[in-house]
């Protein structure tokens, strides 16, 4: 697609914003105070951009993204319809059995060359930025915790859900609906099946599956409560080799 350069008529700009005379700003966008935005952008219609963000050259906003203050977005970057980026971190602490919210005061920075699917949030940091690499590539409904960290060029499947302050290296793949526990890292180069819950962390490249197979219903139940007692089998089974072993030596 091909875009005028140009700020439409119904569009809200604070004064203090700095838009490139190249730049596309669709119909009722909203850019606060300190904006910038880089050369050849577009910023489809509806985006709201939050004050203080900085938006690099080339980068495609599709309509009703929304980018919360103080973010960072580099170079010909996509960004596709109803992504929020820099929304607040699931900050809680409880104070006397009630829930008290924790200011979130860092931000998110998202390197050059990275494509964000429709409807994925990527949280800003609690003190430090949330960050996504170089290159790397978001599917649709993804959720990025606060204080995630992304390395380049990794590749991440729709419905991956990543935790606070974990830890990704360059060029993974994380398979769709696939899950990932808070404050751990994953090496460079390792993949993850879909589906796949991962709870510690992994240094070594290679791919990760954590999936229980799927079969008929009914067997599927009984396979599930054998492996309920798998603990219990063990403790069997060494017995039997116990007794076995000393039978042997007589």
């Amino acid at each position: 697609l091909k875009y005028r350069a140009g700020v439409h008529k119904s569009a809200a700009i604070d004064k203090s914003a700095r838009i490139a005379k190249s730049a596309h700003i669709g119909a009722n966008v909203v850019i606060g105070k300190g904006v910038r935005i880089g050369s050849d952008c577009v910023i489809g219609a509806g985006c709201v951009i939050g004050n203080d963000t900085l938006i690099g050259p080339a980068t495609l906003l599709y309509p009703n993204v929304t980018v919360y203050h103080g973010c960072r977005i580099g170079e010909r970057c996509i960004v596709h319809s109803g992504a929020v980026i820099g929304s607040d971190g699931f900050g809680l602490a409880k104070d006397e059995g009630v829930w008290k919210k924790i200011p979130q005061i860092g931000g998110v920075t998202i390197g050059d060359d990275v494509e964000i699917g429709a409807n994925t949030t990527i949280d800003r940091g609690a003190l430090d930025d949330t960050r996504i690499g170089n290159g790397s590539k978001l599917d649709n409904q993804i959720q990025i915790a606060h204080n995630v960290c992304i390395g380049e060029h990794t590749a991440i499947a729709a419905c991956v859900g990543i935790a606070g302050s974990a830890k990704i290296g360059s060029h993974c793949a994380l398979g769709g609906a696939s899950m990932i526990y808070g404050h751990i890292t994953i090496g460079d180069n390792i993949s993850v099946s879909a589906g796949t819950l991962i709870m510690r962390s992994l240094d070594e490249p290679g791919t990760y599956t954590g999936v229980f197979p799927f079969s008929n219903h009914q067997r599927w139940l009984k396979n599930a409560t054998h492996l309920r007692q798998l603990d219990e089998l063990v403790k069997r089974v060494r017995t039997l080799e116990g007794r076995l072993g000393k039978s042997e030596n007589e």
